[in-house]
């Protein structure tokens, strides 16, 4: 492994530059089982040594402690990085495993009030809405959110898990950085319309759970075996029953391509998606999730690799044979409204 740092890419057209490959920082205080926070401190200062400058949060990951546990690391680079998070997604008081969509400009102008304090940051560099209330047009979303560039409270606007459709709705109100949703070996949804409308209009592309939420590495076989008590990968279909024992068999084409270029499942699975940026002919930065320096280390090799065609071809009927969705409850996804 050498130190040598990653590529950069411009999200949008007027957004910030930034390394080609993000880190989400989402499991260092939430959802995926417990986490060392001396380790994921390791985990951010190694990855902005190995070039990564576009760090992932929101507001709703640990109900804001996540925004908090990574404050002290993003002032202390704040001229350095890209900060991003997102509003969207609350729980209601005293139920816990609920979730409410709220797009309303209202609860926007509370949300990013909220985060300012938390992340203790004068401005958040990009903004996203994290997922989308149908309710509410999609224009007054945007122009409740360039009301807060307007105002000096974010750079940059993003958009997570719409539809190309939307995505041009919400730009034509105000230029949309980054569009962020899941793209993988394992979902390729967003390339029905979004892709499309982010080619047209000049938009990045943020791909989340790139590595299928570890499920693309190798590193578990089935949820309910595998993965602790409150990992929420649990209640998610594709990684439970006989679901999960299918997705299994689809590792293999990964396997066979990992073994010629003596690199992990994992590194396949980000080079994968890395190179859609050249396939669509966009800026796609990935955001792999990890709490460990090694690991962020392995992803961001991947940046590195190339696959060649015919290793392209044997990856790409894999996401057409994947069993069971992305999530249990599928109306908080973009393709729901395909």
């Amino acid at each position: 492994m050498t130190d040598s740092t990653i590529p950069t890419a411009r999200l949008g057209a007027d957004g910030p530059e930034v390394g080609v490959q993000g880190l989400g920082c989402m499991g260092m205080s939430y959802a995926y089982g417990p986490s060392d926070a001396n380790e994921s401190r390791a985990a951010l200062d190694r990855a902005l040594e190995l070039g990564v400058t576009l760090y992932d949060t929101a507001d709703m990951y640990g109900l804001g402690e996540n925004e908090r546990f990574l404050s002290p690391f993003f002032k202390a680079h704040r001229d350095e990085i890209v900060i991003a998070t997102k509003f969207a997604l609350t729980t209601p008081p005293g139920e816990p495993t609920r979730r409410v969509i709220r797009n309303d400009r209202p609860y926007i102008r509370q949300a990013v009030e909220a985060s300012l304090q938390r992340l203790d940051i004068d401005v958040i560099d990009l903004y996203y809405m994290h997922r989308r209330d149908p309710a509410v047009p999609i224009e007054d979303t945007v122009g409740a959110m360039a009301e807060l560039v307007a105002e000096g409270k974010v750079k940059h606007l993003g958009l997570s898990e719409i539809t190309g459709a939307e995505l041009r709705a919400g730009h034509a109100v105000h230029p949309i950085t980054a569009v962020q949703s899941e793209w993988s070996l394992f979902s390729r949804d967003v390339e029905i319309s979004v892709v499309g409308a982010a080619v047209e209009l000049g938009v990045a592309v943020v791909p989340y759970s790139p590595l299928g939420r570890g499920f693309l590495t190798g590193s578990f076989a089935s949820a309910e075996q595998d993965l602790t008590e409150g990992d929420f990968r649990r209640t998610q279909p594709r990684f439970t029953g006989e679901n999960a024992a299918a997705n299994g068999a689809l590792l293999d084409p990964i396997r066979t391509v990992a073994e010629a270029h003596g690199a992990s499942l994992g590194q396949i699975a980000l080079a994968w998606v890395q190179q859609r940026s050249q396939v669509h002919g966009l800026p796609v930065v990935p955001i792999p999730g990890t709490t460990k320096p090694g690991r962020v280390e392995e992803n961001t090799a991947a940046t590195r690799m190339v696959l060649t065609d015919d290793e392209l071809s044997l990856l790409e009927p894999i996401a057409g044979k994947v069993a069971g969705d992305r999530y249990a409850d599928m109306s908080f996804a973009s393709s729901s409204r395909e």
